[in-house]
């Protein structure tokens, strides 16, 4: 569910459905007060729950299990330093000049001239 809360989920997909908390709370099979704490987060439905609300309101949650990785600076440090290094061992065809046109030069103030 990504860093939604299910409160969140619930009232984005009745917002998004054009629904009433009545309308959806019928359509879910619940009661409006019922839905109204979830969306109030005064209490948390369950999986099972929220998935039918949210289907009732004509959407589907899409759940994948990842691997979270936390931030560490130093880690990720050493995550980059072995991409470049691997990089580096790829053959790369540079050639020794430029091959596309400079710039002209203003005579008058030996600066370029900007692009416009």
């Amino acid at each position: 569910m990504s860093s939604m809360s299910a409160s969140a989920i619930l009232r984005v997909a009745r917002e998004r459905a054009g629904m009433t908390l009545r309308e959806l709370a019928t359509v879910a099979g619940t009661s409006h007060t019922t839905l109204s704490a979830y969306e109030q987060r005064r209490t948390t439905p369950t999986t099972d729950t929220a998935e039918r609300i949210v289907r009732a309101a004509g959407f589907n949650i899409d759940t994948t299990l990842s691997v979270h990785l936390p931030f560490d600076g130093e880690s990720r440090g050493i995550e980059l330093m072995q991409a470049l290094e691997l990089a580096a061992l790829f053959p790369a065809r540079h050639s020794p000049t430029v091959l596309f046109p400079r710039f002209p030069t203003n005579p008058a103030s030996g600066s370029r001239r900007s692009a416009r």
